[in-house]
């Protein structure tokens, strides 16, 4: 049988075999050639011979031809004729495989053996061909080795290639009955083969044969053995250690611990993994400052000695000192930290005074909220605590030469310089400082510098930083609440007045349209009177919705139904060059709130958004619920712990800076060219919102859009509660007049005499009083029953719904209707549960006027 050859020879001998086998391969081209000439020129002799000499040509060709085969045959008998190149690679590839050091054995697939090659002969003890055996024969005389090497034969017969490690208790040779030639100690746990077998194809053989590779590997078991036990020596050193060892993942959680640190935090390290502990695990997040950042990852490298408390599984206190260094390649990656870890409380004599004292004031120094930091007279930083790196960054550690004036923005940098110049030079009593602090994120802090007298580390002076980043947050709204509610009462004030003025307005104007027809002259003066005053009404409107005091009819709404239908609206009025991007939340919860104020909102915020982007560009309405775990989360002192529905309406535009976000929902105040807006739109919408109990925040950057969330409270309903009644819509009077009587009561003369005459005229009898103790004095006067009491409710001495109360006193069925620029003092105070009355909002027209008088007389 002839092995497979395999071509491992030297470059050299590689090179020489191929020339030979090219040059065997030219010699026989050569040879053919030869042939092919000798007989071209044989056929050509004969064709053109004379025929006189034909006969004896041929005849003479034909024994010498039969001459050369002759010999031929003869030269083949002797061996002297064959084809030395194919000779010479069976030649090699015998020896290759002759050879090598691993045991190799072809069998067919039955098992016979076709051949072995020495080293399989030694490994096996077969001293001659008669005392082989097979693979499969040899191994399967041990019962642990049997089971590998049947799954070896499975594998073969599927034609696939396998190999397994074999142990045998007693050498190979022994194995096979023959003597135990083994010239090599096996492992202490007898000897190992590694045993490959792969099937080789044959052309004249329907089955594959199949290839025993067969290597002894007892001496690499020894050396692995001996390096495991070293290592498990090395292991059971390190965890018994007097110290702990430690090493962190630079994602904070923990590559290793050892056995000493387990014990002193009270882990099971046999159930807890180091991977599913983080860093946070052990040390709070106030003391971690020192090694890790905020989002809980490796800090730079650094090599350094710190005092701080693990904390064991039941939470106590582990007074530690960690010696602590975070290795770098060259590439710049940070990688696992190395770190023993020293028990000060068991170090020494735990009850020795100084060391007492020297854990305490590192477990105060470390765990107190104050950022604290010594700084040398060269301005080097000496020790700081945990809170100090923390706060201003992991490039402020102990013993770095660091510029602690960049740390802020450079409007504070003027005064910390001067502050800590002077505590350098000594001096003491020096004014904190408010500062912001320079990062990607905004935090502010109060400093305070101090200087103390030079010690062995040539401290100078001592810096105590607060974070006030909370609190100035909280002032700073506190302060732009305060300024809405303030400008919310100036408008309020504004437009209750305003509103009267444009009742009388608006009244007159109805009165002399009575009597003015449309082809008179004067008539479309008084038209132009009347639409001015509308829309004076409207800009009034908007100022009465942002300081919320606005009349509103509140009702359980689903957004999902709402912003469907308000989509409609919003694509016609975006344009052809912005997009619309509408996303429900699942299982939105309801609301209750006024459905036009509230499409007024959207569609407010969707008309800010389109005029953001000139160029056209996305607006997206977002909506989902909000747990109170996340609106407690915020960091907005006026937002409870309750759920809410969260309405976020955001834009591609150009944004909006700092200075502009601070004014955004002032009434009047507009970024827009003069005569494009009035600056009520975002105004507006703040007051519906806020009147509607929710909650309404802006963030926004230039150049990359602005984004719009409004938190509406869910609405639960509670048993036995009672939705507020609509005023119910009936069909539109025709007749207008009347012959009630009623009592008119009204403190400002121009909307009083407007409302007398406007009734008048429809056949009503009026009887008009300027304060409610003034009506309430008519009443007295009149004999006649009062059919209807028509009353504002701001009035001097006596406000309307007081006046409602005494005149029901004496007539519980009497009926009354409330005018008032706005509402909400109708509805809050004086008015029992179940007081009815009706209620007209100024500004209002002789028409409305005329109607909300009709219908209240006709419901009976």
């Amino acid at each position: 049988m002839t092995p497979t050859r395999v071509n491992n020879q030297p470059d050299h001998k590689r090179q020489d075999a191929a020339s030979n086998s090219a040059g065997s391969g030219s010699t026989r081209l050569m040879r053919l050639a030869t042939v092919v000439v000798v007989l071209i020129v044989s056929v050509g002799a004969l064709l053109y011979a004379p025929p006189a000499y034909a006969d004896q040509l041929v005849m003479g060709f034909l024994g010498l031809f039969a001459t050369i085969g002759i010999l031929c045959l003869f030269l083949w008998a002797l061996g002297v004729l064959n084809d030395t190149a194919d000779s010479s690679d069976n030649k090699l590839s015998r020896l290759f495989v002759d050879t090598l050091a691993e045991g190799i054995c072809v069998t067919d697939h039955a098992g016979r053996i076709i051949y072995a090659n020495p080293a399989y002969k030694r490994l096996t003890g077969a001293d001659n061909d008669a005392a082989l055996r097979s693979v499969e024969t040899i191994f399967s005389r041990d019962p642990d080795a049997a089971d590998a090497i049947f799954r070896l034969g499975q594998i073969i017969q599927a034609n696939q290639a396998a190999d397994e490690e074999v142990r045998l208790p007693v050498s190979l040779s022994a194995a096979n009955g023959m003597n135990d030639r083994q010239t090599l100690p096996g492992s202490s746990n007898g000897y190992w083969y590694n045993v490959q077998v792969r099937p080789l194809p044959v052309d004249d053989a329907a089955l594959p044969l199949q290839v025993w590779r067969v290597s002894d590997i007892s001496q690499n078991r020894k050396t692995q053995e001996h390096i495991f036990q070293e290592l498990q020596t090395a292991i059971d050193y390190l965890d018994h250690a007097p110290v702990g060892f430690l090493s962190i993942n630079p994602d904070g959680r923990l590559a290793y611990l050892n056995a000493t640190l387990a014990e002193w935090l009270q882990l099971d390290i046999a159930e807890v993994r180091p991977s599913d502990l983080h860093l946070f695990d052990l040390v709070d997040n106030q003391a971690a400052g020192h090694l890790l950042a905020a989002n809980g990852t490796l800090i730079k490298p650094a090599s350094e000695t710190i005092d701080l408390d693990f904390m064991d599984s039941s939470g106590k206190s582990v007074p530690v000192r960690l010696v602590h260094h975070v290795p770098q390649d060259a590439d710049g990656e940070i990688g696992a930290s190395r770190s023993v870890v020293i028990n000060r409380a068991r170090s020494g004599d735990a009850s020795d005074a100084l060391r007492a004292a020297e854990v305490r004031f590192s477990r105060f120094f470390n765990k107190t909220p104050i950022a604290i930091a010594s700084v040398t007279r060269d301005r080097r930083l000496g020790r700081c605590n945990a809170r100090f790196v923390r706060l201003f960054g992991p490039d402020f550690v102990e013993g770095r030469q660091v510029d602690l004036v960049n740390s802020v923005v450079e409007r504070d940098r003027p005064n910390l310089r001067a502050a800590l110049t002077a505590a350098i030079n000594g001096r003491s009593g020096i004014e904190p400082i408010d500062v912001t602090l320079e990062g990607d994120e905004e935090y502010s802090a109060k400093i305070y510098v101090s200087g103390v007298e030079a010690n062995d580390d040539n401290e100078a002076a001592i810096i105590f930083a607060l974070e006030t980043t909370e609190q100035r947050t909280l002032e700073e709204q506190f302060a732009q609440s305060q300024k809405m509610q303030a400008i919310g009462q100036l408008a309020g004030g504004v437009a209750h007045d305003f509103n009267n003025v444009l009742t009388a307005i608006i009244g007159f104007s109805d009165l002399l349209l009575n009597t003015h027809k449309p082809s008179d002259p004067s008539f479309q003066d008084i038209m132009n009177i009347k639409q001015n005053a509308n829309r004076a009404a409207g800009l009034v409107r908007q100022l009465l919705a942002f300081s919320r005091r606005q009349t509103l009819r509140p009702q359980v709404l689903q957004l999902s139904d709402v912003m469907s239908e308000v989509s409609v609206m919003l694509d016609r009025l975006l344009g052809e060059k912005v997009s619309l991007e509408v996303r429900h939340g699942r299982d939105l919860w309801p609301v209750k709130a006024d459905l036009n104020q509230f499409e007024q909102v959207i569609m407010n915020l969707a008309v800010n958004a389109r005029d953001a982007m000139p160029e056209g560009g996305t607006v997206k309405v977002k909506t989902r619920n909000m747990s109170a775990e996340e609106a407690a989360a915020l960091s907005r002192a006026e937002v409870p712990a309750a759920e809410f529905v969260l309405i976020e309406v955001s834009d591609t535009g150009t944004g909006m800076p700092v200075e502009v976000l601070s004014k955004v929902f002032e009434p009047f105040f507009t970024t827009k060219d003069v005569g494009q807006g009035t600056g009520l739109g975002l105004s507006t919408v703040y007051g519906i919102i806020k009147q509607t109990d929710g909650f309404i925040y802006v963030d926004s950057e230039v150049g990359k859009g602005t984004t719009f969330r409004i938190m509406l409270p869910r609405h639960v309903e509670k048993e036995g509660e009672e939705q507020v009644a609509e005023i119910k819509k009936t069909p539109e009077h025709t007749d207008l007049t009347g012959s009630a009587r009623i009592l008119l009561v009204e403190d400002e003369e121009a909307v009083r005499a407007f409302a007398a005459r406007a009734l008048a005229s429809r056949g009503y009898k009026v009887h008009e009083a300027s304060t409610g103790t003034e009506a309430l004095e008519l009443i007295d006067e009149i004999d006649e029953q009062i059919d209807l009491v028509i009353s504002d409710v701001m009035m001097p001495e006596m406000d309307g719904p007081t006046l409602l109360k005494k005149l029901r006193e004496t007539q519980p069925d009497l009926k009354i209707i409330f005018v008032s620029g706005y509402a909400e003092d109708a509805f809050a105070k004086n008015l029992g549960e179940n007081d009815k009355f009706s209620f007209l909002p100024k500004p209002f027209s002789l028409k409305q006027l005329a109607t909300a008088v009709k219908e209240v007389l006709d419901d009976t």
